[in-house]
């Protein structure tokens, strides 16, 4: 008797600081979501910007908790927090991704519970929520996964690029996998925060230099590295240098050139539109009280202008970027602290204020414009 009682005391300590953890989905997660129900059949909660970013946001943050649990030996569903934040959407773990070096989890293979929505009267996927959906954690800095996780970010730093890592292979392996077993890409998506949104932008580009295209969600993503640093400064100087070379006279030879060139930039321009609207476009969510992601909004010699669309007003209308057609929400706050701009949570806080900004980035721009002039996109079933 003596046993069963202190099992039974131990069990209860347990699941009561399972409960009230500080990372429980109750008690750190959104507060105003509601689960899917039958009425997803009317009208999907999919279909609102909002919606589908807090829930992306709460898929990433499964993907943190995922390799905690591990980490702290939380197995199964009386004691690990990670299944918090995929079952009220209606979603299950198909496969973590693991860093065979250290044994630490990255990523989530996510996808779309049937039976489990089936019991609250769900006999079909709501419009717009994705299949599966490829989330895919930023840096911890804990033993044993700190190691690899700096690695990557001093890649990043010092070559503005994750291609070469063992990272990026598996998860562009598990992507490709993906899209092969349900025949196209048309509901798959990818999602991440800081190192993990910078990993989800290279597979997306990769990807899309197939002819590839999958919806992408990214949170923080890095943008300081010593080249970005190094154009930014050579931007400055070349924009005092066409200022100077515009005060200068010029002849006929060179009116007739440029405006020949412009026409045929028109025409790109509008066969590159033509074939956006085509394309599901990449989400950049970024705080510009974040240092690591700030020059995603760094203009590219345009004016910047930007609407309001905070959570309790209408859904976003298409636009974006006007180069690439990316849409890049911004936070609209006052100066914040580093570490309170870069966190995930604020993504589904419910005080969050975002604007859509419509100037062209200079980072966006060159990364992810010629994608849309490689080739057009392959044909993908649903």
């Amino acid at each position: 008797m003596r046993t069963y009682w202190s099992f039974r005391k131990n069990s209860m300590e347990r699941n009561h600081s399972f409960q009230y953890h500080p990372k429980a989905f109750h008690v750190f997660g959104p507060r105003h979501i509601s689960s899917p129900g039958w009425r997803e059949l009317i009208s999907s909660s999919w279909k609102n910007e909002s919606y589908k970013r807090v829930v992306m946001a709460c898929f990433v943050q499964s993907a943190y908790l995922l390799e905690l649990d591990r980490q702290e030996n939380r197995y199964g569903l009386e004691t690990a927090l990670a299944p918090q934040w995929w079952t009220p959407f209606k979603y299950k773990l198909v496969e973590p991704l693991v860093d065979e070096r250290d044994g630490s989890i990255f990523a989530a293979v996510l996808e779309w519970d049937q039976a489990a929505a089936l019991a609250d009267f769900i006999p079909i996927r709501p419009t717009g929520a994705p299949k599966v959906v490829l989330a895919i954690r930023g840096t911890l800095l804990k033993n044993p996964t700190i190691r690899r996780d700096i690695e990557d970010d001093l890649r990043y730093l010092a070559w503005e690029s994750l291609k070469g890592s063992f990272r990026f292979e598996r998860l562009l392996s598990a992507l490709k996998s993906i899209i092969f077993n349900q025949q196209g890409s048309k509901n798959v998506s990818i999602t991440g925060h800081s190192l993990g949104a910078g990993f989800a932008l290279e597979v997306y580009k990769a990807l899309a230099a197939e002819g590839t295209y999958v919806e992408a969600h990214l949170f923080n993503p890095p943008s300081v590295s010593l080249a970005m640093s190094y154009r930014i400064l050579s931007g400055k100087a070349g924009f005092v240098w066409k200022r100077f070379k515009s005060m200068l006279p010029s002849n006929s030879e060179y009116q007739s050139k440029s405006i020949a060139e412009d026409a045929a930039e028109s025409t790109e321009s509008r066969i590159t539109s033509e074939l956006k609207q085509m394309l599901p476009m990449p989400h950049l969510y970024v705080n510009t009280s974040d240092y690591i992601c700030c020059y995603y909004n760094y203009p590219d010699g345009v004016q910047n202008n930007s609407f309001n669309i905070g959570n309790k007003e209408k859904e976003v209308k298409p636009g974006g970027n006007a180069l690439t057609g990316v849409k890049l929400f911004v936070v609209s706050k006052a100066k914040q602290r580093f570490l309170e701009a870069h966190r995930l949570k604020q993504w589904w806080s419910d005080d969050l204020e975002l604007q859509m900004a419509l100037n062209n980035s200079m980072l966006i721009s060159r990364q992810l414009n010629s994608l849309y002039t490689i080739q057009a996109p392959k044909q993908t079933q649903g």
